[in-house]
């Protein structure tokens, strides 16, 4: 089994201690969640690690995969002018997943070094402790929920075959309208959305995940549901149990920190 770590992560920026500084401790739950994940990411001794963000450069219909030799991170456009990091991309791999998907999943491949928040943070937050780890940036595209989830399991075939030890990480948050002074403003509809998604999720219900209703996605506002979805379809017929390990929303935005079990 090449697949050796799985988790949902949310990635706001203030769990940058530059950038969080004395809010940081309204966000405890997510943060001790983030160190937990951490923790067991070293362990599982991961050679890559695949994230899925929301937020790179967006296809309406294709998807996208990140090659690169080097990426560099950093939080500049939150005004943290100082923290810098730099992962290695994992060539190979990724030249692998693209050949074998050349003629059965919509792929294109990106070059851009430069790390996009959804990316970043969750780099950042997980890898200090492995330095040497390899990154392949994914990003979900214009297409509908099913498929995302057709795509991850196309891509789990091909990592099933590789002798890589490789983790998986989706980055993104759920709704961004569950308080009057959240981003995009408040919607009854969020906190629906951020229950139903949470249900289905912890019950290994994914079908249903695939059936949520479009309008209560797009009046939730949220930004994490596709990435999850390629994380469900790559762990299709992948022996796991969901751990919610946490989820709060201080600030209006849900933040959930799910950690996959493997079983083999």
């Amino acid at each position: 089994m090449s697949i050796v770590f799985s988790a949902i992560v949310p990635h706001p920026p203030i769990l940058i201690p530059t950038i969080g500084k004395e809010n940081l401790q309204r966000l405890k739950s997510t943060a001790d969640s983030y160190s937990r994940l951490e923790e067991n990411l070293y362990v599982s001794q991961p050679e890559t690690v695949i994230i899925i963000s929301p937020h790179g450069r967006l296809m309406e219909n294709s998807f996208s995969l990140n090659l690169c030799p080097v990426f560099n991170g950093n939080f500049e456009e939150f005004g943290d002018l100082a923290t810098k990091f730099s992962l290695t991309g994992d060539i190979g791999l990724a030249h692998k997943i693209k050949e074998k998907m050349e003629a059965s999943g919509p792929l294109q491949l990106l070059s851009e070094a430069r790390l996009d928040h959804g990316a970043a943070i969750p780099l950042y937050l997980l890898t200090r402790h492995l330095p040497k780890i390899k990154i392949i940036p994914l990003y979900c595209s214009g297409l509908d929920l099913n498929a995302h989830y057709n795509f991850g399991c196309l891509i789990k075939n091909e990592l099933l075959k590789s002798d890589r030890r490789v983790a998986l990480v989706a980055s993104g948050d759920l709704s961004h309208r569950l308080a009057k002074n959240a981003p995009a403003g408040y919607s009854p509809k969020g906190r629906k959305f951020d229950k139903k998604l949470m249900d289905y999720l912890l019950k290994g219900q994914t079908s249903e995940i695939l059936k949520i209703d479009r309008e209560l996605i797009a009046q939730a506002g949220e930004c994490g549901l596709k990435s999850i979805v390629i994380l469900l379809g790559i762990l299709d017929g992948v022996k796991h149990q969901p751990e919610l390990l946490s989820y709060e929303a201080p600030f209006g935005v849900g933040y959930l920190t799910v950690n996959f079990k493997l079983f083999y």
